[in-house]
């Protein structure tokens, strides 16, 4: 048995009680169902796939520039492992935080074998996922207390550091527009609940402050409001009101932008407005 990853930059698991961020009912949770519906199940496959694909004939001692510190083993170490732990917790159909984060790996002891090993973890997620009702309620760190968080929050895991490793690998990452804003909902959706793995969004406060992510090629936007108590989706003004600060791109490069894989002063995306916001929001926001 081997302890499961400690909670990172995607995989949080501890204890939700020391959250310091407060989300008004304005921040309602069901943001995303404006958006294309994204079967995240599926998509998880697809994407694990995808990776497989970029790291089978890769050097696995290859560093990872956006996970300072990390190799590609690592990075393919640490997603196999967190979706063989997602799949631990869908299987207990767990309602209150884990108290132990231990899972059988069955991790090979050769790095050249490890690609493998991710393609099956994919396989023990889809098979969690066969046995488990998405609608299930759940424990979950987030807004949504339902078994479908676990798979929505397992595609993003599975998503970004795919990218990391084609980053690494010196390859220009593609990503499907639907997954992408689906992606940056559920980023916003569930930040206001990061606080207790990443202390800093606890910073996220203003005097009603906004900031308007904008995807282009489309009508998607979100529109983030900083309170003096904390921040959040705010799903009840109109879309005409001007922001503080507003940034417009792609889907998804807004995607990498939000995880912290791109500034908000890169050429491919375009920003406007408070600039000391956008910087406060940026060195506060990512995990």
């Amino acid at each position: 048995m081997f302890a499961a990853p400690k909670p990172s930059s995607t995989s949080p698991s501890a204890d939700p009680s020391e959250r310091h961020v407060t989300m008004k009912t304005s921040d309602h949770p069901d943001h995303g169902s404006a958006f294309a519906p994204v079967d995240h199940r599926m998509a998880v496959a697809a994407e694990t796939t995808r990776f497989v694909s970029v790291v089978k004939d890769a050097d696995l001692a290859t560093a990872v520039p956006s996970c300072p510190g990390w190799t590609l083993a690592d990075l393919v170490k640490h997603t196999g492992s967190v979706q063989r732990w997602f799949s631990v917790l869908l299987r207990a159909r767990i309602q209150e935080p884990p108290r132990k984060r231990e899972v059988d790996l069955r991790l090979p002891d050769q790095e050249n074998e490890y690609a493998d090993w991710l393609g099956e973890s994919a396989t023990v997620a889809a098979e969690a996922f066969a046995a488990t009702d998405p609608t299930l309620p759940m424990w979950a760190w987030g807004a949504d207390q339902h078994a479908r968080f676990w798979a929505r929050r397992m595609l993003f895991e599975t998503l970004l550091h795919r990218v990391d490793a084609e980053l690494a690998l010196g390859l220009r990452p593609t990503i499907d527009r639907p997954v992408a804003v689906d992606g940056i909902d559920e980023f916003l959706v569930n930040l206001p609940f990061a606080a207790f793995f990443a202390p800093k969004v606890a910073n996220l406060r203003g005097a009603d402050k906004t900031i308007r992510f904008r995807a282009s090629a489309g009508d998607d936007e979100w529109l983030v409001r900083l309170r003096p108590d904390g921040f959040g989706l705010d799903t009840t003004r109109p879309t005409t009101e001007p922001a503080d600060a507003t940034v417009r791109g792609t889907a998804a490069d807004l995607l990498l932008l939000v995880y912290g894989r791109l500034s908000y002063d890169a050429e491919v995306l375009v920003h406007e407005g408070d600039e000391d916001l956008l910087t406060h929001w940026f060195a506060n926001s990512a995990f």
